[in-house]
């Protein structure tokens, strides 16, 4: 690096930062991939990448990423052939006419909201099918709701099977439909699935460790309108929130200015392509004026989609309620606050075990492997995931 054009910029921002700003980063891979393929052509061997993924870590030490094996995944996995050498490297051999396409070997994956999970314990009692129908034939009808909390329970491991099966999974709602009308249900059935521990890391670390991380990072990004504004909406106090123009409060605003740091998975030629994040803030969160009709929002849903926030208010920060729209259904949020319904509708998708929306994948999945610490090392990520896990938690 020292005796590269530019490596002395690398170094310097390093030295003085502990980190790499965006650009910076891309000069450093485009320096070593430059270095690599002069000396050993434009299809290195798997193991002269590792290395100098190893020696970019061991340069750079706060660059490596704490939850992962190695910390250097993210500049090159050896397992998938991914990270941000691979991806330089590719871009080299696209423009080599000598280059023959060869396929990589991908990791298998085995985490999410998809995967099958071990959710009985030894101490769980199991229910008959007849006792399961009984109890959700009288959740149906009760107006209890601690008797609904109960029969809830009892009827957790009925549900995940339900729901692990294609058959029956869109049939969730219409057999449970009391999540429609008591609040919490979501919230009792991730604890359930992981603990309570796990369920409360978001709503703790969030505000203390993340918020103010994600604006400093954004201010580093390519300034926009859009951009700005949410940043001084994120950065903006309860007092000065009280307007009408001030756009989404500053807990809200903070979660989609992580669209920005980690920006909507290109699709390639499919629909919808590629995609701003500002245009995939809609997939996230939709607002609607107090008095509007619900139903007819939800009969304005042309096709399935993933679930996201209904928010209802005077204006974007004054929200009166949240909803989770699913399966052109509305389950109503417990929590009052933005930040807490965004915890409630990352959990639904564990808890119906449905996937991510494809444009969100990237952010969603750096909430639940750096924020809620859930299957880490058994989801596929992005090296922009590792690489902003490395910057927040070093």
């Amino acid at each position: 690096m020292q005796t590269k054009p530019g490596g002395e910029v690398v170094i310097k921002e390093y030295n003085k930062t502990k980190s790499l700003t965006d650009s910076t980063r891309r000069k450093m891979i485009n320096i070593l991939t430059a270095d690599m393929t002069e000396k050993h052509g434009t299809s290195p061997p798997r193991h002269i990448r590792e290395m100098y993924a190893k020696g970019i870590v061991a340069l750079f030490p706060y660059l490596s990423d704490p939850y992962s094996k190695n910390g250097y995944e993210h500049f090159y996995d050896p397992q998938s052939g991914q990270g941000y050498l691979s991806w330089k490297i590719k871009n080299i051999q696209r423009n080599s006419i000598s280059f023959q396409c060869r396929q990589l070997t991908t990791k298998s994956i085995s985490g999410g909201p998809t995967a099958e999970r071990g959710e009985s314990s030894s101490s769980e009692i199991t229910f008959t099918e007849e006792q399961c129908r009984e109890a959700i034939s009288l959740m149906k009808h009760t107006p209890e709701e601690e008797i609904v909390r109960a029969k809830m329970k009892e009827t957790f491991l009925y549900r995940r099977n339900m729901v692990q099966d294609p058959c029956r999974c869109t049939d969730m709602l219409d057999e449970f439909s009391r999540f429609l009308d008591v609040k919490g249900l979501i919230e009792q059935d991730f604890v359930r699935l992981f603990d309570e521990r796990t369920s409360a890391r978001f709503l703790e670390k969030w505000p203390t460790m993340f918020k103010q991380k994600v604006i400093q990072q954004c201010k580093t990004l390519h300034a926009s309108q859009v951009l700005q504004e949410l940043i001084n909406a994120a950065e903006m106090t309860l007092t000065e929130c009280d307007c009408e123009d001030a756009g989404w409060d500053s807990d809200l605003a903070s979660v989609l200015l992580l669209l920005h740091l980690i920006p909507p998975s290109p699709q390639g030629r499919k629909r919808p392509g590629k995609m701003s994040a500002t245009q995939a803030e809609k997939h996230l969160v939709v607002f609607k004026k107090a008095g509007t009709s619900i139903q007819d929002h939800l009969d304005s849903i042309k096709e399935s989609t993933q679930p996201y926030l209904l928010a209802l208010g005077t204006n974007k920060n004054r929200i009166h309620g949240y909803f989770i729209i699913l399966d052109r259904k509305a389950i109503p949020c417990k929590s009052v606050s933005a930040l807490g319904a965004f915890d409630e509708l990352f959990k639904t998708h564990f808890v119906f075990s449905v996937s991510y929306n494809k444009v969100l994948h990237n952010m969603y999945t750096f909430v639940q492997t750096t924020v809620f610490q859930i299957d880490i090392g058994k989801v596929k990520e992005s090296p922009r995931v590792a690489e902003l896990r490395a910057r927040f938690l070093h």
